[in-house]
């Protein structure tokens, strides 16, 4: 199918022109001032925003944890995203303890998402067990695409201790690539947890008092110092709070590279939502947990001056009932929470139109620095000749309320819920395929598994 998107405003990370977008198939064939094709169907995209199809490199779809699965699977949760303007996600496959080996892991994944959705995707390895065997397996990921990996230094069926911690990330580096890290202090967290339950306290308030920001910033200032004794660079994953960005901070200014990424949940809610009446704290249970007032405003500076890169979601998504599995101890509360629906919309109307950031770092923080992080890059993040033809059409006058009852996800609850968006999703081009429009999915399983080369940022 051949499309022109007339009289639209293209978004880049650099600048926003006025100009005009031939697409023919799955590809961009051309981008300029008074584009004419005759065989076109034409668009009118009058005083609306194009940006490249949005990448979330940080989703957790179909996983099995705290003794369930996320109510979101590939097929319901790359709906939802891509009806929030994603085109490509970013999930998290897993080698399994035990002397299972990351291809078994990437196996795995591949049957939860191949043929089931909406929108592009690949995978993030996590490796929780490292031996010869394991090392020698990083040069087959590549092979398929996989460039990027995951180490959590918390949680006992992945957590990677200091050692293993070093010696993986300085081999990844020898290989070109890097790994995102989950970054807080598993022992004192499991302490304070015991102290709470000593001392009766077992309801979800409790949550963020047993994993605080200084654990994090500890876990990160760890990270950091073992990344420099292994001249490695490293991704701090979900960036909560103050302290951590100080330590990522200190480590820049002596030389080291450093990525970071946050999560809207941190830029927009606070910590009290843990202390709301009648377990519906429950609902906003997450790790690390929803920080206070002065991080988020230190996030959104952060993000503002370029010192994060990227926003993504951490998209981990569960009902009502299954966040009840933690009625009688918060520490059995699923912990995750949906966002990839409403992460564009959100960016837009509390960033963009309050003069937080401006739409073109909304665009790199969406598309275009994901896209060069994960080795995709031209491919995608980008709207020029010869890129895959993933475009948001974003309304910037479209207005909407964030409701369960209208969302995409598989779920009875939202951690948004009532948040008003000015700004929203028109129309989504996946590879060409006009697969939103106004503002509903109208294509669906379409999405396909893109391999990814080597980072370029």
């Amino acid at each position: 199918m051949k499309y022109l998107l007339k009289n639209g405003t293209v978004v880049s990370g650099d600048q926003s022109e006025k100009m005009d977008v031939l697409i023919d198939g799955e590809k961009i064939v051309k981008v300029g001032c008074g584009i004419v094709s005759e065989d076109a169907q034409v668009i009118d995209v009058s005083g609306k925003l194009l940006f490249p199809g949005f990448i979330d490199g940080h989703t957790h779809f179909d996983l099995e944890v705290a003794g369930t699965v996320t109510a979101d699977d590939f097929e319901t949760g790359t709906r939802a995203a891509l009806a929030g303007g994603t085109t490509m996600v970013v999930d998290f496959a897993s080698q399994d303890k035990g002397g299972h080996t990351l291809k078994e892991g990437l196996e795995k994944w591949h049957k939860k998402a191949d043929g089931k959705c909406s929108c592009d995707y690949s995978f993030h390895m996590s490796i929780v067990e490292w031996n010869e065997d394991t090392e020698r397996e990083i040069q087959d990921m590549i092979r398929e695409g996989i460039t990027s990996f995951k180490l959590y230094m918390t949680y006992p069926a992945m957590i990677v201790d200091d050692c293993d911690l070093y010696k993986i990330i300085k081999k990844l580096n020898e290989y070109g690539c890097f790994a995102g890290v989950h970054c807080e202090n598993a022992g004192v967290i499991d302490a304070l947890i015991a102290e709470a339950k000593a001392e009766g306290r077992m309801g979800p308030e409790n949550h963020p008092l047993v994993r605080p920001d200084t654990m994090e910033a500890e876990a990160v200032h760890r990270l950091l110092v073992i990344a420099g004794e292994a001249g490695a660079p490293v991704m701090v994953v979900h960036l909560t709070n103050k302290k951590a960005y100080e330590e990522i901070m200190e480590a820049r200014e002596k030389g080291q590279k450093v990525y970071a990424e946050t999560c809207p949940q941190y830029l927009l809610l606070e910590d009290s939502v843990y202390s709301r009446p009648d377990f519906e704290g429950a609902k906003f249970v997450c790790a690390p947990p929803i920080r206070k007032k002065e991080d988020q405003d230190c996030l959104w500076e952060a993000l503002a001056r370029g010192d994060i890169q990227t926003v993504a979601t951490d998209q981990c998504s569960f009902t009502l009932a299954q966040k009840a599995m933690g009625k009688d101890d918060f520490t059995k509360i699923p912990g995750g929470l949906p966002g990839v629906q409403t992460r564009g919309s959100l960016l837009y109307t509390y960033g963009v139109r309050e003069g937080r950031i401006t739409k073109e770092q909304m665009c790199r923080l969406l598309s275009e620095n994901a896209a060069r992080l994960y080795g995709l890059y031209p491919r995608k993040g980008i709207i020029q000749e010869g890129s895959d033809a993933d475009i948001v059409v974003f309304d910037p006058d479209k207005e909407d309320v964030i409701s369960a009852k209208t969302h995409a996800y598989n779920t009875d609850n939202n951690p948004f819920e009532g948040f008003a968006l000015h700004g929203g999703i028109d129309k989504v081009f996946l590879r060409g395929n006009l697969a939103v429009e106004n503002g509903k999915v109208v294509m669906e399983k379409l999405g396909t598994y893109i391999p990814r080369g080597k980072k370029q940022i």
